[in-house]
């Protein structure tokens, strides 16, 4: 048996992914599993125990140059390799045009998937699922499609690992930025890919220094390297009391940081899935998105929203962005105050 996952992107969505996965490799374990994915997100499956290769799409390389011979030579290879494979089954997992293209393009004998409109990825599979139900969760949504190919899922599994090697490293980063061994701290992601999703740099800059004052702990805030002048922004509003790791780690270096921390505060980003894939319990901030849908899974976690009627949106652009700047700090503050003082969480859609 040879299965093909097509998972391209984000890292949420692969997170989100990963349960389906050990699944899978839990119902055929002799099989070959091989996983295709685009570049960004590969840190998270590339050498993962339970595949047997991760072949990676470097298509933002290929879109500044598409018409390059390298582009070319390395789209074909990947090709190639996909159908020399000849995969008993596909799965797309993505349900996107591109990764529909290379469901196609791969000729598996089963390519699987849901069937649905989003920009007509299902005329690629010959093995088409009924439309899901959008408002359940991701995680639960791709395990129908691990059920599908016979896998039983009666228990959800992030099976993230982290090496000895990435952990230590993981120390020497907090080491070098002033986190000692064993001291405790939150980690802070405030940056996210869609504005709208955005709390702002102030208000963020105000939990930062009232976490400090009030619970004597370090603060450290991260972030992909494009957003390190933002998040100094932050930084310069705390007096210099927070640490900036954006952009010095890669994402299980990131993992191993978070699962060290007491809690991860977040708006609606990858980082937030991957804190809840390790099970260290998060605070998220919700405004234009659905938590229900793409929140953080389990129920260790408190999302903060306002349940405006204009929310969940799904715009990446808002003239006013209200449902985020209604959150106050004193919210978030009292949702560290339940996480800390007693360790229970609860996944609340509304406000707290």
């Amino acid at each position: 048996m040879k299965i093909l996952i097509i998972k391209l992107s984000s890292i949420g969505d692969v997170i989100h992914t990963l349960p389906s996965l050990y699944a899978i490799r839990r119902r055929y374990p002799d099989a070959v599993i091989d996983w295709l994915v685009e570049e960004d997100a590969s840190r998270l499956v590339n050498g993962h125990n339970l595949l047997n290769d991760c072949i990676i799409v470097r298509r933002k390389r290929w879109l500044k140059k598409p018409l390059s011979a390298e582009t070319w030579q390395e789209a074909s290879r990947i090709l190639k390799t996909l159908r020399d494979r000849e995969y008993d089954i596909v799965i797309d997992f993505q349900g996107l045009i591109k990764s529909g293209i290379w469901t196609f393009l791969s000729k598996g004998k089963r390519r699987v998937g849901f069937r649905r409109r989003r920009e007509l990825s299902s005329i690629f599979l010959n093995e088409a699922l009924p439309p899901y139900n959008p408002d359940l969760h991701a995680v639960d949504r791709y395990q129908k499609l691990a059920q599908h190919i016979g896998a039983e899922v009666t228990n959800v599994e992030f099976p993230l690992s982290i090496s000895e090697n990435e952990r230590q490293n993981a120390i020497s980063i907090l080491k070098e930025n002033g986190v000692l061994e064993g001291q405790l701290f939150i980690v802070v992601n405030p940056m996210a890919r869609w504005e709208t999703k955005l709390w702002g740099n102030d208000r963020f800059a105000s939990l930062c220094n009232l976490i400090t004052d009030k619970f004597d702990m370090r603060v450290v805030l991260t972030g992909s390297g494009s957003m390190v002048s933002e998040i100094d922004k932050i930084i310069a509003m705390t007096n210099g009391r927070t640490v900036n790791l954006a952009g010095k780690t890669d994402l299980k270096e990131l993992t191993a940081i978070i699962s060290y921390s007491k809690l991860m505060i977040t708006v609606d980003s990858g980082p937030m899935h991957i804190a809840a894939a390790i099970g260290k319990p998060v605070i998220a901030l919700f405004g234009p998105t659905a938590p229900w849908r793409t929140g953080p899974y389990g129920d260790r976690h408190i999302v903060i929203r306002k349940g405006l009627p204009c929310s969940p949106c799904f715009l990446k652009k808002c003239k006013d962005v209200k449902c985020m700047k209604e959150i106050k700090v004193e919210d978030v503050i009292k949702a560290v105050e339940i996480q800390l003082k007693t360790g229970k969480s609860v996944y609340d859609s509304q406000t707290i």
